[in-house]
């Protein structure tokens, strides 16, 4: 979901290659409903969630988290929903360089896999909890839409493993 007001703060630009840094990072595949926590370049965990809708599509490319919020207030509109079980963007905001996007809960935990949200990432709110405590400000986010074979081993090992048999890498 767009969100204007939550993220009035000035936007990082940022120039982050895709490139192993020896740090942490997100990546979201959009095409995969899932997000990958990379730790020095090794998997740590990939959770599932919803994106961007055909008409409200999520944004591809590299940012940077500029802003974390527990129990955040949604703004949309001239409407305001307060913490709590009717907000949409859950229990956690995680605000992303690209204004007005961000990776959040929701109270529509069925939407998760889909492709229903107004371009943000959306997430149990379980899971955007635990995401919470181990992200900080900076960690670089890379958005795509088509996966790469080293992205896709993140989400579809099974499927990396057949093509590099395939291709004659394997026994």
């Amino acid at each position: 979901m767009r969100h204007p007001r939550f993220l009035a703060v000035l936007a990082i630009a940022t120039t982050h290659a895709f490139a192993e840094t020896g740090s942490r990072k997100l990546i979201v595949s959009l095409a995969d409903h899932k997000l990958a926590l990379i730790e020095d370049g090794r998997l740590v965990k990939v959770f599932p969630i919803a994106v961007g809708k055909s008409s409200t599509p999520s944004p591809t490319g590299s940012f940077q988290i500029i802003s974390r919020t527990v129990k955040p207030t949604w703004y949309h509109a001239g409407k305001v929903v307060p913490p709590g079980p009717a907000n949409p963007v859950g229990t956690r905001w995680i605000g992303l360089s690209q204004k007005g996007y961000g990776i959040h809960g929701t109270n529509a935990p069925r939407s998760i896999g889909k492709s229903t949200s107004h371009g943000c990432i959306r997430m149990r709110n379980q899971d955007v909890e635990q995401l919470f405590e181990l992200v900080r400000l900076g960690d670089p986010v890379e958005l795509v839409s088509e996966a790469s074979p080293e992205i896709a081993g993140y989400f579809r090992p099974q499927e990396v493993s057949v093509e590099i048999a395939l291709a004659g890498g394997g026994q």
